[in-house]
């Protein structure tokens, strides 16, 4: 089981740091969020400001579990925000350019006009230990072991093995194990950015049988920060995959706070490979 701040930990200065990757984030390689949480976090590191406002990443090249070298360079800065430009590396390798704008205290506009879905609370819901029990674990157990998942919506793994095409769309609750809250506030935002990106293949595949031709890893992810609650241990990600044609796959994500704050929106878009190349 990983620890997200623990995993996530860069070490350096002045622009020069270094990470270590976890396997305990591993899907088709270290997974593309926990990637993007690390590189954010260099961007916290690279600025007095504390507060994150957006993150945006192309995925380059798939990483061993190993170190890996972040660059972080100011584009514009200033007392109220400051544009940050990441570059992370592995063996000279490129896995992953990010940019991101950390802002200040500001004052401004103050309207909320978003709505949480109408859903069952994280207690009034079974977790996937109860609704598995008894069944053997998939392939990617480590990774979904970093988390408690309270879905929405359930299908038994016979009935979702012989599925027929459905809506793209899921809604579930998330709490991050053994940790699941944050002070930092680039760890705090991390918990939404990792779901935003994670999210949107489990969406697009319920609109297919089980038996899927491709896989489709992220080409990027982008999300924008709305609320900060260190102080939420659950999370409810409501994700959908609108479109999927000429072998790109869509996904739009909204990651909200038990108390119905929205914390933050994004998506990525994704590259169908053939299923056959898929590891694991």
């Amino acid at each position: 089981m990983g620890d997200l701040a623990a995993d996530t930990v860069i070490e350096g200065r002045d622009g020069r740091y270094r990470a270590e990757l976890s396997r305990d984030w591993e899907i088709w390689g270290p997974n593309g969020g926990y990637l993007a949480v690390i590189a954010l976090r260099a961007a916290g590191a690279h600025t007095p400001l504390r507060r994150p406002a957006t993150f945006s990443c192309h995925y380059l090249g798939v990483a061993d579990f190993d170190g890996v070298d972040l660059d972080v360079r100011t584009i514009r800065g200033s007392r109220r925000a400051a544009s940050i430009a990441v570059s992370m590396t592995q063996a000279g390798k490129p896995i992953l350019e990010a940019q991101a704008w950390i802002v200040g205290d500001v004052d401004g506009l103050e309207h909320d006009a978003a709505r949480m879905p109408e859903v069952a609370l994280p207690g009034d819901l079974p977790n996937v230990e109860e609704l598995t029990a008894g069944q053997e674990p998939g392939p990617y157990q480590a990774f979904w072991s970093n988390f408690e998942q309270r879905p929405l919506d359930w299908l038994p793994r016979e009935e979702w093995e012989g599925r027929e095409p459905g809506d793209p769309t899921v809604q579930a609750w998330y709490r991050y194990r053994p940790r699941d809250t944050f002070d930092d506030p680039f760890v705090d935002a991390g918990r939404a950015l990792l779901l935003v990106d994670t999210m949107g293949w489990p969406a697009a595949v319920r609109a297919y049988t089980s038996d899927l031709p491709y896989y489709a890893p992220s080409l990027d992810v982008t999300a924008r920060f709305h609320g900060h609650a260190p102080e939420s241990p659950w999370l409810l990600v409501e994700a959908s995959s609108p479109v999927a044609r000429d072998g790109l796959v869509s996904s739009a994500v909204s990651v909200w706070s038990a108390d119905g704050q929205l914390l933050a929106s994004g998506g990525q878009q994704m590259l169908c490979r053939p299923a056959n190349l898929q590891q694991g």
